[in-house]
């Protein structure tokens, strides 16, 4: 048998082309020769199963070939998750939101920490399903405990969360609320450790990444394009449930912030914003950076906002 050089768990992401992702946990030996991976770790199958795939290493030639055929992709079913927001890919959309392409923005790549390239970020690490718009007397805070809501549906079905809960403050209050899912945390992965760590850490990392495509000169001045960690521009409030986090964002927390807001919000109709969130990568350990996800909001009408039944904590 040849001596194994390396072993351990690799985590295999895709989307599909009808835009649903998926992510495979593999387990995968190499060898001087040789590449395969597994469902299970070797020796915790009960069987002694074949690996998925392998991969003949020869000189400089690398060829593959199917051992068995792997299993269908896991899909998130994305029709039993809603928001009151409309979801519409229609370009012309009004009052509505959709998915936005991950090559619109460009990110920290491989060799960022030697060069400062960086490059147009691809697939997200995390589905967008579901976007609410809700209105109030006061500030909406902690929206992940809403029975029903689009966190709650994915907890039931084994999924995680992450909440990013947009708060604009006003004589109304209002909050655009994203819902990003995913099946798992990967085990000390950059994500991982975000959601899993302070405050401190979690301020230093979250990362914005603004976009205008559609909206006057000024408004797309003021908004920009600048990548902005968001911990460290206005107060963002971390609440760690069991099956999700929820990242209260408090716009009116920022003078600044709060000035681009009042702008933005005077001519929020006949506008179109796009907004990506990630998690800052510092070391070459860390990168390239993944987009966690990234969403398109279309001509937004305020009247379209509701108040929500929030549950008590």
């Amino acid at each position: 048998m040849s001596k194994i050089v390396y072993e351990g768990w690799m985590v295999r992401y895709g989307r599909r082309k009808i835009g649903r992702s998926y992510i495979h946990m593999r387990y995968f030996l190499l060898e001087p020769r040789l590449l395969a991976y597994y469902k299970k770790k070797p020796q915790d199958n009960q069987v002694n199963h074949p690996p998925l795939k392998m991969y003949l290493i020869a000189m400089n030639l690398v060829v593959s070939f199917e051992t068995s055929e792997e299993e269908p992709a896991l899909d998130i079913d994305l029709s039993c998750f809603s928001g009151n927001l409309r979801h519409d890919d229609n370009e012309n959309g009004r009052n509505c939101w959709r998915i936005s392409d991950g090559n619109n923005f460009k990110i920290r790549g491989q060799s960022f920490c030697e060069d400062k390239r960086k490059t147009p970020a691809g697939k997200h690490l995390m589905d967008l399903v579901a976007v609410d718009w809700f209105k109030d007397t006061t500030r909406i805070d902690h929206v992940a405990r809403r029975k029903g809501c689009a966190a709650q549906v994915a907890a039931e079905k084994g999924l995680f969360s992450l909440v990013v809960n947009v708060q604009v403050p006003g004589s109304t209050h209002y909050s655009m609320i994203f819902y990003f899912v995913t099946r798992e945390l990967v085990p000390g992965s950059l994500f991982q450790r975000f959601v899993d760590g302070d405050d401190e850490f979690r301020n230093s990392r979250l990362k914005l990444i603004p976009l205008v495509p559609k909206g006057s000169w000024i408004v797309r001045q003021s908004v920009g394009s600048t990548p902005c960690l968001l911990g460290k521009a206005v107060d963002c409030n971390y609440i760690r449930g069991p099956t999700y986090l929820e990242i209260d964002v408090d716009i009116g927390s920022s003078t600044v912030a709060n000035g681009v807001l009042g702008l933005v919000i005077g001519v929020i109709t006949s506008l179109v914003v796009e907004m990506a969130f990630l998690v800052q990568a510092n070391t070459p350990e860390e990168l390239p950076e993944r987009l966690i996800g990234a969403v398109r909001v279309s001509h937004i009408e305020l009247s379209s906002a509701t108040v929500p039944k929030l549950d008590s904590d």
